[in-house]
């Protein structure tokens, strides 16, 4: 429970008045002889208003569970729906018969993904069955002449809920969820079917209820056709009779309680219903008053016959309250003590997270303009060395390391909201293309790269540079995912959203997908993915802003994006962005290669980096030592080309790195394998990892450093 939860806990306790509770019960017992009947019938009033109240409270908490879990269910349907509308895209119906089996397969897997899916079914526009997850091939059926078939046709996406017949691929105990299927020219092509366990709800409701008798609860359409009922009737087909409940159904009530007969077994109940969202369904429970009743008899039969007492059992009763009384209102203090005690424990932890965050921060940021920093002193130390002469590489490279730095204060910026975009028009079928490279380069060679972009996707508007690092951030991401390499797929879609299917404003995007089939994240990992400062990878190796950075760029530019991940199946960041209604201007961007002096040296030396920019910057100026560099990425490549090539002179390392090995593991390894070999190691951090490298005797240099410090270590080498 976090902290600002405990505060509203605190703050909505209820008062408890001891003293004058204490007082009442003294009074009772001077009266209690005088008017015991008085105290009986008032007892017994306010019981059965309590028990009553207790009964409509426990009735409109079940319907609101009840309409929760509906909800949870349509809404899934509904997301299933947009898959299969996805799939199918502007197929007609001879397109959906020419792909049945591909069709049948996907439906199938999508059907097994949910529990409550009894089967999919796909109808052409005349009502024919197409295509079904139950069935390949499908019969020869047709619904055209059905109620939930025409329903469907006429109100478009929107669901229409019906009993299914069992030829469809359902069965019995199963209802429909149909929803019409459009051409984005706005043409009929068909609906799409979805079968719904009834058994599935029967089950939930059973675990709601238990095998309390006085309690139902069920599913109903608006008209009031019965969908689910637990317990259950001999038919969930019988037609709707009108009633109090049904009326307030048709007015299209959002909630409500009544207190009727029921139309099915006659017996009063007390009814609470709620509409399951923007959906023509509602979730209602019943409580049997009869069972109020029988409870509420009992207890005053109960009090009556204490009451009938002798005035002297009653007087002790009385007592007995009175000590009750002070060992409750000592534990009521306890509690009151401890709900205090805990919620200071737990600001407590919530601001050592919240500092904790902002050093992980602090940390990383500080790293990587250290690297910046080591870039640019390296190359002053060039041009030094030259004399100031040629030393336009080096100026090249401190304003390459200029640029990052501009990059990473932007990078904090757009997290922060407060980095004002340049938003310009970007075609996404000659813009994609050319970034191909560099995704490449991001993801690895071992990775391989697709991408799927039409050239009738939609112009996007928004910050070049924002969707550069999004797309850049997100490939990152998914290298990490993808170690032992994989597949990185980039796809385009044109993408019209309406005001009831979507969080988005209402108008055309386009969807921007990129997928991995790397390791996934858990569900409690995939909510926080867009956290600012949340991350998952090691300490210091990141700061938790690159997803999001990425929903912060698509959300100025009035779009947003969502992830979907499965555990060791892989993810997907989808990138909603508005359509650019201007004139298409050319977006290309142009990629200049970096081209790398080769040197011929004296001094053979292992650089280890996975920052190109620095590790360019260090071997160039021991490039000016007489040094033959070999530059890995990893120490774990670093270990195996040591084991290839034992022929190196010195090791120069960063301590933190992508890899399985850091720096200073691999520097253990040199000294026990290889002890006449000399390691050096570079960090950014002072950590007890650097202490205890310096006692194993490994030298340290600070980024940035003194080239000449360096400079000695290659002579003695």
């Amino acid at each position: 429970m976090k902290a600002t939860d405990l505060q509203d806990l605190d703050s909505r306790l209820p008062h408890r008045n001891f003293a004058a509770t204490r007082r009442s019960l003294i009074v009772v017992l001077i009266f209690t002889i005088l008017i015991p009947l008085f105290f009986v019938a008032a007892f017994g009033y306010n019981d059965h208003q309590r028990r009553m109240a207790d009964a409509s409270e426990l009735t409109e908490r079940l319907a609101h569970v009840a309409q929760e879990h509906a909800l949870k269910v349509v809404d899934l349907n509904a997301g299933l729906y947009g898959r299969i509308v996805d799939l199918l895209g502007d197929s007609d119906d001879s397109a959906v018969r020419s792909h049945a089996a591909d069709i049948h397969e996907r439906l199938l897997s999508m059907s097994g993904e949910v529990p409550q899916v009894s089967a999919i079914s796909v109808l052409g526009e005349n009502g024919d069955l197409l295509a079904s997850s139950r069935f390949f091939p499908v019969p020869a059926v047709s619904v055209a002449t059905r109620d939930d078939f025409k329903s469907a046709r006429a109100q478009g996406p929107a669901p229409y809920f019906s009993s299914l017949p069992t030829r469809l691929g359902a069965q019995s105990d199963d209802f429909m969820m149909s929803l019409g299927r459009s051409a984005r020219d706005g043409r009929f092509l068909g609906v799409v079917s979805i079968a719904i366990k009834r058994t599935y709800f029967e089950n939930f409701y059973h675990d709601l209820l238990g095998e309390d008798p006085s309690l139902e609860v069920g599913l109903y359409r608006r008209d009031g056709e019965m969908l689910v009922r637990y317990p259950s009737v001999k038919s969930n087909r019988a037609p709707p009779i009108k009633s109090p409940f049904t009326e307030a159904m048709r007015d299209n009530q959002l909630y409500g309680r009544l207190e009727m007969r029921s139309t099915i077994d006659g017996v009063g109940n007390i009814i609470a219903f709620r509409r399951v969202g923007d959906f023509p369904l509602y979730a209602a429970t019943g409580f049997v008053t009869a069972s109020v009743t029988v409870g509420w008899w009992q207890h005053i039969a109960l009090i009556s016959a204490i009451a009938s007492g002798p005035s002297v059992a009653v007087w002790l009763m009385l007592l007995f309250a009175l000590r009750r009384l002070r060992s409750e209102q000592k534990g009521w203090e306890c509690w009151q003590a401890e709900v205090a005690m805990r919620r200071s424990i737990d600001a407590t932890n919530l601001h050592s997270h919240r500092l904790g965050a902002l050093g992980n921060l602090v940390a990383t940021v500080a790293h990587d303009f250290n690297d910046l920093l080591l870039v640019v002193s390296s190359n002053m130390q060039l041009a030094r060395t030259k004399g100031f002469q040629n030393v336009e590489a080096e100026v090249t490279a401190v304003e390459r390391a200029t640029k990052v730095a501009e990059s990473l204060t932007t990078r904090l910026l757009s997290v922060a909201r407060k980095q004002p975009l340049r938003q310009e028009p970007i075609d996404l079928s000659v813009w994609l293309p050319d970034m191909l490279r560099l995704v490449q380069a991001a993801v690895g060679n071992n990775v391989a790269v697709t991408m799927d972009v039409h050239s009738d996707t939609w112009t996007i508007c928004m910050d070049q540079e924002e969707l550069d690092l999004a797309i850049i951030n997100i490939a990152v991401n998914a290298r990490e995912a993808m170690r032992n390499g994989g597949r990185f797929t980039i796809r385009c879609q044109n993408s019209g959203m309406s005001g009831g299917t979507s969080l988005l404003a209402p108008g055309d995007y386009v969807m921007l997908s990129l997928s991995d089939d790397g390791e996934g994240m858990p569900a409690e990992v995939m909510q926080r993915a867009f956290e600012p400062l949340f991350t998952t990878k090691v300490a210091g190796s990141d700061t938790g802003l690159g997803l999001a950075q990425v929903l912060a760029s698509c959300e100025q530019a009035g779009g947003t994006a969502r992830i979907d991940s499965v555990p060791q199946s892989g993810t997907t960041l989808r990138l909603y962005l508005p359509r650019y209604r201007g004139e298409v201007i050319d977006t290309k961007v142009v990629i200049v290669p970096t081209q790398h002096a080769a040197s011929t040296t004296a001094v053979s030396v292992l650089l280890v980096e996975d920052n190109a920019k620095v590790a360019a910057a260090v071997a160039a100026v021991l490039g000016t030592m007489d040094c033959a560099v070999h530059h890995e990425l990893t120490d774990d490549a670093a270990l195996r080309t040591l084991d290839e090539m034992d022929t190196f002179d010195l090791v120069v390392s960063d301590i933190h790195m992508r890899g399985v090995l850091t720096g200073i593991e691999l520097a253990e390894i040199i000294q026990l394998t290889r002890p006449h070999l000399t390691t050096v190691l570079m960090t950014g951090y002072v950590e007890e990892e650097v202490q205890r490298a310096r006692k194993a005797g490994v030298k340290i240099l600070g980024k940035p450093f003194d080239f000449e410090v360096l400079r000695d270590i290659v002579e003695k080498a």
